[in-house]
């Protein structure tokens, strides 16, 4: 189901019948002191494998671990390349990918770069190309709290140091909207954690990952149905 560990023929094969390419769509950026940076990307990337492994007609590209991050400027570990640069990065891909697979899935995990990707879907779109992207949304914390937190717990809990977690600013996101827009995350929390990551499980964050994943599902079907067995 992983475009890399194909070669050209057999992607060309999958290709032609009409696979579905989801490229993953993440970031390298601060997740407070107990979450790796590529959070993000981890999320995206779990996602389309879940997918892949209900439909068959789905190949996974390789992540793309940037994005636009500079809301996390300061913290230590963040990169990124700004909302032009990943709008045009993903319009360029979107068009190399479409010359041999005529369907496209994006599924960006990083709400930094809802922008960009949203504009490179249109883009891509208004050239004839049939893309679809997918943006998984939760209730609670925003960032780094206990939602990323179960998820990463029931994805890479050896990459999760629990010993690290602490609360960071626990108001609610339209409260500090304004404050993160004009001054960044540093400006509301020195940690980088926006919510409460105490009290996460792994169990907790299987029930999530499976929510979005069935959303993820649900919407692929409902654009292009998958053909039965």
């Amino acid at each position: 189901m992983k475009l890399a560990d194909l070669a050209w023929p057999d992607v060309a094969e999958r290709a032609a019948a009409g696979a579905i390419l989801a490229v993953p769509v993440g970031a390298t950026e601060q997740h407070g002191p107990h979450l790796p940076l590529s959070t993000d990307t981890d999320v995206a990337l779990a996602l389309c494998e879940r997918l892949a492994a209900a439909r068959p007609d789905v190949l996974v590209a390789p992540a793309v671990p940037y994005g636009s991050s500079g809301e996390h400027a300061g913290f230590a570990g963040t990169l990124s390349i700004g909302q032009a640069a990943t709008e045009l990065l993903l319009v360029e891909l979107g068009r190399s990918a479409s010359g041999p697979f005529r369907r496209l899935l994006f599924v960006s995990a990083h709400g930094g770069n809802a922008g960009p990707v949203t504009r490179a879907v249109a883009r891509l779109r208004a050239e004839s190309r049939d893309v679809e992207l997918f943006q998984p949304r939760w209730r609670g914390d925003p960032h780094a709290g206990r939602p990323e937190t179960a998820l990463q717990l029931a994805l890479r809990p050896h990459a999760v140091r629990m010993d690290r977690a602490v609360a960071g600013d626990r108001r609610p996101l339209g409260e500090v909207l304004p404050l993160l827009r004009e001054g960044g995350v540093r400006a509301v929390t020195d940690t980088g954690v926006l919510g409460d990551p105490l009290g996460a499980t792994a169990a907790e964050g299987e029930a999530l990952l499976a929510e979005l994943a069935a959303a993820l599902e649900s919407q692929v079907d409902a654009w292009h149905p998958a053909v039965p067995a």
